[in-house]
């Protein structure tokens, strides 16, 4: 899990080698596939009104930018350990809470960055309000966080246990 603090990104062992998995992959193999396509596609003539040259083309561009994010990111990043399980709230934990103390209106979330976003579970990143607003809090805690009009929101922690893959 990660927990950013400035330009320093807290990484697991098993999140940076994941990273550094697909950095590899990303600088090596999929390089070498993209570059196939885009010649590919320029011997099929005309490259004003190729799609599959322009398709190939953009592809690039968005491994490329991948690459610079990844490169960036394990440069900066500091490896740790996973969260202790001793119910405060802090990244790589699963965090569930209740709006307004309400007990049927709940929300679970991962406390990650967006490196972590996956369709199990939905992740909130440190930085933003609802995760600034609760890391530090112990479960039965009440938190606040800022909402984007501006007004406050109250949530009280329910639960908070480092995440497992």
């Amino acid at each position: 899990m990660t927990q950013t603090s400035e330009n320093v990104t807290w990484l697991t062992q098993e999140a940076y080698n994941k990273l550094k998995d697909e950095l590899e992959y990303l600088t090596g193999p999929a390089r070498t596939e993209i570059a196939a396509k885009i010649a590919a596609a320029r011997e099929e003539g005309d490259l004003r009104e190729n799609g599959g040259y322009h398709a190939a083309k953009e592809e690039q561009g968005k491994q490329e930018l991948r690459v610079r994010q990844l490169t960036q990111l394990l440069e900066n990043a500091k490896v740790g350990e996973a969260p202790a399980a001793d119910g405060a709230v802090a990244p790589g934990m699963v965090v569930t809470i209740a709006f307004d103390g309400d007990e049927d209106d709940t929300l679970t979330f991962l406390l990650a960055s967006r490196e972590y976003a996956s369709s199990d579970i939905e992740t909130y990143s440190p930085q933003s309000p609802l995760g600034s607003g609760v890391i530090g809090h112990k479960v039965g805690d009440d938190a606040e966080y800022e909402l984007p009009n501006g007004k406050k929101a109250s949530v009280r922690i329910l639960k908070a246990e480092p995440y497992t893959s």
